[in-house]
């Protein structure tokens, strides 16, 4: 039987404010990765009226938002491995702005393809990156919090461009262009703000080669070095944790006003409405997530609300995707989400790669992971006009399949990991 330690025998440190300015700003990569894809799902019905868009390019642009920041997530996190993470840090950012131009004052949909293809690249290539600059300055016993306010910064994306989709959602193109504007506000402040942030508990080469060593892994950034077992086991778990409950978080991301809609029966604005109510719960809840993020309790709540999220979605699909189910979900989804979804991927990521690779190998999972959400996205409109009941139960298997594998990390990976063994977050626990 598990014993806990008195939490007085570990005490959580306090954070110095100039580190949570780094999660700050590195959690911008977030923030402005959900307010992208979304930001295009809410303008894309004003881009068709207004550029005359054929079917065949509004299905290109949505899907090419996630596609390209696959492809960003792989090639910049292995460019900031190689030439520094400062360095690439940087520069995803100022082209993010630059795309991001591109797409508020795009005169045809050409012009939008290629600020979206520009946009999105850098926005995959910034989260891999920025994650890894937030671990090289964290200390061991603050990291998961450092890290999981950046899920914060996500969640704030999604509520901030759905809040101004709704106020404006009369406004037509007009609106369409102050969305993503803000965008390119955010993205400009935000790279003024990086070029002169200073990382002055950024680890040196002598220590990152000690933290290297202590995980077994061969000190370097040699491509080969993310194929040893220190490297591909936690880097294989956290992806299958990450596809497997991606697939229901994406779905209901790109789809879930769709779905009220077609098959709930809901109108647009109650279907807007439903997710605009729901999304302060787990804004709320994911700065919960990062309080506890470095204590016992940040895993012992994974196993609790990874329950409560599948039994969400056996709710959905047992109702067939009834309105009066469908609400129950949402409560029940909002609620455990903080708790077991992208903040504790996040999070498992840091405390288990390897520190020399960590660019390199979050954004292969990234990558992979965007590449199978863009692929089931495509299927998603066919398979729920043919069933969405089908629909929902295999998104509720996959939600299974996720909390089986976050138990693995929790209760192997995460106890294996030396640069977890002194945090209060595994003190609490007495291996048995």
């Amino acid at each position: 039987m598990a014993r806990f330690s008195p939490a007085s025998d570990h005490p959580e440190q306090p954070i110095p404010m100039h580190l949570w300015k780094v999660a700050a700003l590195s959690g911008m990569a977030s923030y402005l990765d959900a307010a992208l894809i979304v930001s295009i799902a809410v303008n894309l019905a004003i881009y068709r009226d207004s550029y005359d868009m054929g079917v065949w390019m509004a299905g290109a642009i949505s899907a090419i938002v996630t596609g390209c920041i696959a492809v960003g997530s792989l090639v910049g996190g292995r460019l900031a491995d190689m030439f520094g993470r400062r360095r690439v840090y940087n520069l995803d950012i100022f082209c993010y702005a630059v795309g991001a131009i591109i797409i508020t004052l795009a005169p045809n949909d050409i012009v939008l393809f290629i600020g979206v293809l520009v946009a999105g690249l850098a926005a995959g290539a910034d989260l891999p990156t920025s994650l890894a600059v937030v671990s090289d300055a964290a200390p061991a016993d603050g990291r998961a919090r450092l890290i999981s306010f950046t899920q914060v910064m996500w969640v704030l994306g999604i509520v901030v461009v759905i809040f101004l989709g709704y106020v404006l959602s009369d406004t037509g193109m007009t609106g369409a262009r102050f969305i993503t504007g803000h965008l390119v506000v955010a993205a400009l402040v935000t790279w003024q703000l990086r070029s002169r942030l200073k990382l002055a508990d950024e680890p040196s080469d002598a220590e990152v080669a000690q933290e290297a060593a202590a995980l077994a892994a061969p000190r370097g950034i040699e491509l080969k070095n993310v194929w040893n077992r220190a490297a591909l086991l936690p880097m294989a778990a956290t992806l299958v944790y990450y596809v497997t409950w991606g697939i229901g978080a994406n779905t209901f991301g790109q789809f879930g006003t769709y779905l009220l809609v077609t098959v709930s029966g809901a109108s647009q604005s109650l279907a807007t409405g439903i997710n605009l109510a729901f999304l302060p719960i787990a804004l709320v809840l994911t700065f919960v997530f990062v309080r506890i993020a470095d204590t016992p309790w940040r895993d012992r709540l994974f196993y609790v609300f990874t329950i409560v999220q599948v039994l969400a979605f056996c709710i959905a699909s047992l109702t067939a995707g009834a309105l009066v189910g469908m609400l129950v979900f949402f409560v029940l989804y909002q609620i455990s989400n903080p708790f077991a979804g992208e903040a504790s991927y996040k999070v498992w990521s840091q405390l288990t790669l390897p520190p020399d690779t960590r660019g390199t190998t979050q954004g292969l999972t990234y990558a992979l992971s965007r590449g199978v959400f863009a692929g089931v996205a495509f299927v998603t409109p066919a398979l729920m006009e043919y069933s969405a009941s089908l629909l929902l139960w295999s998104i509720t298997l996959c939600m299974a399949a996720s909390g089986v594998a976050g138990v693995y990390i929790v209760r192997v990976l995460i106890r294996r990991s030396p640069d977890t063994a002194d945090t209060p977050a595994n003190l609490g626990v007495a291996r048995t």
